[in-house]
């Protein structure tokens, strides 16, 4: 099977000044060609470390695809580490790239500048594949077999993600016709409510029973559950389909509604996938996510079909005032309490009109924790024409991750219940 590196240039990315985007979407293209993808490597703006990195990726790879150090800059220095790599003893200038230079600068009034004119100049030992949505041109370098004891591949792209993004389907193609492609295949469920270490023990009868070139991975997320993917390298992509099918079923057996999807899918859509299918709507009453619910509702394009609305009530006046929580349940109570809940999911259906709602209130921390009403502590409410249920939870972790938890949790419990009333 074809394998494959990934590397980021830059300073910037080592030191988490910038979030390298680019290697998840680098690797997606690859895999979705059957190319596995072995490695993923930043390396700083450093000529020689970058020449003895690059090469020692290019010894156990066949392709290597590289972003970033291109601009017009001193501190870009990708291009002659490349040359050096290559064995370039001179540069020729792209007249194609510089087309594109002098109409991107003249498009934006800029004059163009001898450092604009540079970026079309590229080692002579590569080919070039223009970059029409930037000046820096996509440069690739084939190697032969007696170099590094395989037929190796460098594609050498800018580091701006819309550039890199861009490039992809220019780079896939190249691949195509240079390399042999395998299939490769996942499949992806989604889970809630079982931690990542109770799912593995569950699962382990069954895990050793997979076929050898089976492999189940475990993708834990606060937000999301663990995503359990499954995947086969190689083979007929009809066969691989055929028997991973085959073990979901038994998978689905043992998890029973832990499964909330089939898909790689997030709670938010699938809620809004089951309302959709069947015409009905829901809102949301927030206090201690803060309108992270609503902001993962409307994140799904075609949300406003099933999502109503919200009403954020951190304070307690917004809770009484607007969505009618009666000021003696808080003051017996407490906001933060099954009762005010209750009274919360109840309230934001009657304004909205929808046919279903949740309501969170909670104590995400560091402060505003008690003996009996610590620090991660959670009350939600999910409430429907058929009634209103009310959960209490505890969680451990920072305030961030304890929202994450909050939110998701919410969500988890609202397609449950939206599961059982609706049949889906």
């Amino acid at each position: 099977m074809t394998s494959a590196s990934i590397c980021t240039i830059g300073d910037e990315i080592l030191i988490g000044q910038v979030v390298d985007t680019n290697s998840s979407h680098i690797s997606r293209t690859l895999n979705s060609l059957g190319i596995k993808v072995t490695r993923m490597l930043s390396i700083g703006d450093d000529h020689d470390t970058i020449v003895k990195g690059l090469e020692g990726e290019l010894q156990t790879n066949d392709i290597v695809i590289v972003t970033g150090g291109l601009g017009p800059t001193k501190d870009d220095i990708t291009k002659q580490a490349l040359a050096e790599l290559s064995g370039s003893r001179q540069y020729r200038t792209d007249e194609r790239q510089l087309e594109i230079v002098h109409r991107i600068l003249s498009s934006r009034g800029l004059d163009v500048l001898d450092i604009n004119i540079a970026q079309a100049s590229v080692p002579d030992t590569c080919e070039v594949i223009p970059n029409r949505l930037g000046t820096a041109p996509i440069m690739v370098f084939r190697f032969p077999v007696d170099r590094f004891g395989h037929k190796a591949t460098l594609y050498s792209l800018p580091g701006v993600p819309f550039e890199a993004l861009g490039a992809l389907e220019d780079i896939s193609e190249d691949i195509r016709n240079h390399y042999p492609i395998s299939d490769i295949y996942h499949k992806t469920v989604m889970t809630f409510g079982i931690a990542e270490s109770a799912l593995s023990k569950m699962l382990d009868e069954w895990e050793d029973a997979l076929p050898s070139d089976m492999h189940l991975a475990y993708l834990p997320d606060a937000l999301t559950g663990v995503r359990l993917r499954l995947s086969i390298y190689g083979g007929a992509k009809e066969e691989q389909e055929s028997r991973i099918e085959s073990e979901m079923v038994r998978l689905k057996e043992i998890l029973g509604d832990a499964i909330y999807s089939d898909q790689d899918d997030r709670l938010e859509k699938c809620i809004g996938r089951m309302l959709a299918d069947k015409g009905k709507t829901v809102s949301a009453a927030e206090s201690c996510t803060g309108g992270l619910i609503s902001s993962l509702f409307t994140s799904v394009p075609g949300s406003s079909e099933y999502y109503l609305g919200s009403v954020t009530s951190y304070a307690n006046s917004v809770k009484t005032g607007v969505l009618g929580v009666p000021a003696e349940i808080i003051e017996k109570y407490g906001a933060v309490s099954e009762e005010c809940v209750r009274e919360m999911a109840e309230g934001v259906r009657r304004i909205t009109g929808s046919d279903f709602s949740v309501a969170t209130s909670g104590i995400a921390g560091p402060g505003g924790g008690s003996e009996t009403k610590p620090v991660g502590l959670v009350c939600i409410g999910v409430s429907s024409q058929m009634g209103t249920e009310t959960f209490r939870m505890v969680f451990k972790g920072d305030r961030k991750r304890n929202i994450d938890r909050f939110t998701a949790n919410a969500l988890n419990l609202l397609r449950k219940k939206i599961q059982n009333e609706l049949n889906t």
